[in-house]
């Protein structure tokens, strides 16, 4: 497993793109990219249970629809998406379209809902299973997929890992109007940020690098579809993500899969659109579904939000009573630190810190610990 070094728990960054490999040429016949999407959830689909982590939103959407599409026409057993529903994180509910899609998609007496309140918090008792079992690693919210890979013991786990940056990507798309890029320019001017604002709780000499690193690899991300592909699946970000959810799920003899990175789907895609400019996802997911999927499996929606569901009562309860010990104080301010957990809600960027100083606090022991996840679900009948 690829692991995130000081730098990356102190900062909350994981910066960094690799080189890029030998130029490969793209074979003939490369099918268009929901074809090759298929072709990519296909392996999983042969090795049951195929679980999902469907979230309701387009990127786990669009992966469930196609993986149901191709059970079916090659008579294999249905996949069975796993959804989590939080309780008092209004920002992070996807119930509705949740529902729409599973209905659309006839999945409805498979799907597995697993109900979560303080479980999943940055040092909950989910959290605190994973972090005694492998320390702190990438990303921070990894142990969301922990009760998920227990349930595809023995098969295969399928997530839409690689979404936000392939069909998102970072830069919005070109506004419509003078007024619109007018305004965006203004709001970009009042809510810049310097060293000492974006990293309050690092040495100001640290600050300075993570900013300059952090705003360098923002500026990096290509326009063009095709190089933008390219760049982010050479950033550490993500191959260090896919590095934890492949062990994870190795740990339960099953295999992860991310068909949204696979090299086939990559392919077609770059061929089909990548020399389009700029181009966010709800476009491109309607252009590769021309109505071969439901409209509800690409219909835009609202992003989710999720830092409520990860920063709750032993979070709140852990920073409060931080007595400064355990940090690297050669990146790390204590008394900054301490000062910015003295009032709630805490920076997003600290949350590889809360794990990490929460492990040095209570460290592994050879108590007995619950080998599954004891979570709240449900089956749909």
């Amino acid at each position: 497993m690829l692991r995130p070094t000081p730098f990356d728990l102190a900062t909350g960054t994981l910066l960094g793109v690799d080189e890029p490999p030998p130029r490969r040429l793209v074979p003939a016949g490369v099918p268009d990219p929901l074809g090759a999407l298929d072709a990519a959830v296909l392996p999983g689909l042969t090795r049951p249970p195929c679980v999902v982590s469907f979230s309701g939103g387009l990127d786990s959407s669009l992966i469930l629809a196609v993986a149901a599409r191709a059970a079916r026409r090659e008579g294999l057993p249905d996949p069975v998406p796993v959804t989590w529903r939080f309780a008092e994180a209004p920002r992070a509910d996807e119930s509705d379209w949740q529902q729409r899609v599973i209905t659309a998609l006839g999945l409805g007496g498979s799907w597995q809902i697993l109900r979560a309140a303080d479980d999943l918090d940055l040092v909950g008792p989910v959290a605190r299973r994973l972090l005694h079992r492998h320390g702190v690693v990438h990303p921070v919210n990894l142990h969301l997929h922990l009760p998920i890979a227990e349930l595809a013991t023995g098969g295969t786990l399928l997530t839409g890992a690689g979404g936000d940056q392939i069909l998102a990507g970072w830069r919005r798309p070109p506004a419509a109007s003078l007024r619109a890029r007018l305004w965006w320019l203004r709001h970009a001017a009042r809510t810049r940020q310097g060293p000492a604002e974006s990293f309050p709780w690092l040495r100001a000499e640290v600050a300075r690098e993570a900013h300059r690193a952090h705003r360098a690899e923002q500026r990096a991300e290509p326009r063009r579809l095709r190089q933008r592909i390219a760049w982010h699946t050479r950033r550490r970000d993500l191959r260090t993500t896919c590095s934890a959810l492949a062990a994870l799920a190795a740990e339960h003899r099953a295999t992860a899969i991310q068909p949204l990175l696979d090299e086939g789907f990559l392919a077609a895609l770059a061929l089909r659109f990548g020399d389009h400019r700029g181009i966010g996802r709800d476009w491109l997911l309607a252009e590769m579904a021309r109505g071969a999927l439901p409209a509800e499996v690409t219909a835009p929606r609202r992003k989710a939000r999720f830092l409520e569901v990860f920063f709750r009562t032993p979070t709140r309860e852990f920073v409060s009573s931080w007595d400064g010990s355990g940090a690297d104080e050669g990146l790390v301010d204590p008394e900054a630190l301490r000062e910015i957990w003295s009032h709630w809600p805490i920076p997003g960027g600290t949350a590889s810190l809360v794990q990490q100083l929460w492990l040095a606090a209570n460290p592994p022991d050879s108590a007995g610990r619950p080998e599954r996840s004891e979570i709240d679900m449900e089956v749909t009948p």
